[in-house]
């Protein structure tokens, strides 16, 4: 391919929009085209690297047995009702209507409609199991869209979907898709972090999500320094350490007048002790019933395990409105006294620990409060989220270390989420003849975000650095100046290598330092120069962009280095974190 006649036009100034490395670098490559908050066009250079990932996926996906289908993004909303998705989902999903006021979803994911499928189509034990899945458009309306290709409102998503007789079938494939997803992320470059998470609106009874740490990532997630316990912030489960308190020492409950001392600092402060002395309750709506969480101090409630808890579809922050129709105040809010209201205690509060807690009116706080003297006891179960240091719960001896990362894929074992009776109602005939219920996973991974990761991780002062499987070239020919025996070596060397490799041969009548800043740019794995000097000496100079490398060879020896640097640069799929199949 040739650079003139190609759709090429750099950036050398950074777009003001962009902030992350992987918008800014692919702003300037020309890869991507900004057409509104969250959305974007491919240009040509984004759209091979696209089509190389799915190239990737689909041959990693059938290999393990999954064939490919298209679904449409238009959905009728009748079968996102089926499974109350239309009404638990917020306004991330797009409802429209058509002209026939026929109500419509534009899909985010593709549950419902590959359920339908199996559901006309899977009757019989000898049906399963079966993988379907697809690379398709996926439409969700992002409240706050940010850093280019990683979060945004129209994208490319490879979604596939297992059907299986039982549980234990289900169980035994896992391990299949894990390890796929496992060399699909290794094969485009990428280090990812395989860890436990929690499965949100997708429900099921057990996912992991693979990460790739970056400081850019919008998740965060836990690994221990000792065992190999991974997981999301939103799961993860550590060691609490409790308070020793002596039990000689048992004041009786004291209520404190505590005007105008709000914050927690002031309240450390005003009491004299530690923030872990603290019991803090937290007001939520949960489906629009009132709920109070009470945990220790120098915790945070984990909203996603509340939510779990409490099997809430929609869990929001209570409303002054709401607490001023019970009794209760903002910011004073205690389980001491609590009537007819549901509270769920965290397991970081202790029984026989004396603690601070609001009075449960407007400048009160009441001191030496006891679980179990002071208050009944309620729901006590993990509703904290893990803190940095916390001891590992796996294998008691290692610290966790949170850390943040990007979220490149998710695995779900769904289980009968979408397949029981009050949903999609999906059955089949066994061996024996009898109904029984067939049981999913599904498993996604975003096309867009794999490449905007592989530029988080790739990338220097320069621009990109494309892994070779995934760049839109595997090399670029640059000749520097226009003298008659440069261009004509270029010319020949072009055409000895274009159908062997892809090459974007930059013929263009410009400077040594643009060409050179442009093949940065692009960040294409390997770089031939061919320039007056070097073509005295019959010699061309090669630069591995990754390492920086730079081999100055003689013209006969190229087409016998090439293939040696290519593999060189492939990424190795030895040593990855394989789950026993």
């Amino acid at each position: 391919m040739r650079y003139s006649k190609y759709f090429i036009h750099t950036l050398y100034e950074v777009p003001k929009e962009a902030e992350t490395p992987s918008h800014i670098n692919l702003l300037r490559g020309c890869y991507i085209h900004p057409v509104a908050a969250g959305l974007y066009s491919l240009l040509p250079l984004g759209h091979r690297v696209a089509e190389k990932i799915k190239t990737i996926i689909r041959e990693e996906l059938d290999a393990i047995g999954g064939m490919e289908v298209t679904m449409p993004v238009l959905n009728p909303a009748e079968l996102w009702k089926k499974t109350k998705r239309y009404y638990d989902i917020g306004q991330e999903l797009f409802r429209i209507k058509d002209r026939k006021d026929r109500e419509f979803v534009l899909a985010m994911t593709h549950e419902e409609v590959i359920t339908e499928i199996a559901k006309a189509f899977l009757k019989s034990y000898r049906d399963l199991p079966v993988m379907l899945y697809q690379i398709q458009t996926k439409i969700r309306d992002e409240a706050r869209p940010r850093a280019g290709l990683l979060r945004v409102r129209e994208f490319f998503m490879k979604d596939a979907y297992s059907f299986h007789a039982d549980f234990d079938d289900l169980d035994a494939y896992y391990p299949r898709i894990f390890n796929a997803y496992l060399r699909i992320f290794a094969r485009a470059g990428l280090k990812t972090v395989p860890i436990e998470a929690d499965s949100g609106i997708m429900g099921g009874t057990g996912s992991h999500e693979f990460m790739l740490e970056s400081p850019h990532g919008e998740d965060r997630f836990v690994v221990c320094s000792r065992c190999d316990y991974r997981a999301n912030t939103e799961k993860a489960v550590g060691i609490k350490t409790m308070r020793e308190e002596s039990l000689d020492l048992q004041p009786p409950m004291e209520r404190v007048g505590t005007p105008g001392v709000r914050t927690i600092a002031d309240l450390m402060a005003f009491f004299n002790i530690a923030e872990d002395r603290f019991l803090k309750t937290v007001a939520y709506e949960a489906d629009g019933q009132l709920v109070l969480a009470s945990i220790r101090g120098d915790y945070s409630v984990s909203e996603t395990k509340l939510t779990n808890h409490l099997k809430a579809i929609k869990l929001e922050m209570a409303s002054e409105e709401a607490l001023t129709a019970r009794g209760l105040h903002g910011g004073f809010l205690s389980p001491v006294g609590l009537r007819s209201v549901r509270l769920i205690l965290d397991t970081s509060v202790g029984e026989g620990a004396l603690y601070v807690a609001g009075g449960n009116e407007p400048d009160v706080h009441f001191k030496n409060v006891m679980l179990g003297r002071d208050f009944a006891e309620a729901e006590c179960v993990d509703i904290a989220e893990v803190r940095h240091g916390d001891p590992c719960a796996s294998c008691a001896g290692g610290i966790l270390e949170i850390k943040r990362g990007i979220e490149l894929g998710h695995t779900f074992k769904l289980g009968v989420k979408y397949t029981a009776p009050d949903t999609m109602d999906v059955t089949f005939l066994d061996a024996s003849g009898a109904q029984q219920r067939v049981i999913m996973g599904c498993y996604g991974i975003g096309v867009e975000r794999l490449m905007a990761a592989a530029v988080e991780q790739w990338h220097d002062d320069s621009g990109m650095i494309f892994p070779v499987t995934v760049a839109p070239f595997q090399l670029v020919l640059t000749a520097l100046g226009q003298k008659e025996a440069v261009i004509g070596t270029a010319e020949r060397i072009y055409e000895e290598l274009k159908d062997r490799y892809e090459v974007l041969f930059d013929d263009r009548d410009e400077s040594p330092g643009v060409k050179l800043k442009d093949a940065d740019l692009l960040g294409i794995p390997i770089r031939v120069v061919v320039s007056q000097k070097l073509v005295k000496g019959d010699q061309l100079e090669i630069k591995v962009r990754r390492t920086g490398e730079v081999i100055i060879c003689g013209r006969d020896e190229l087409a016998g280095l090439l293939p040696e640097l290519l593999e060189k640069l492939k990424p190795s799929l030895d040593g990855l974190p394989y789950m026993p199949e």
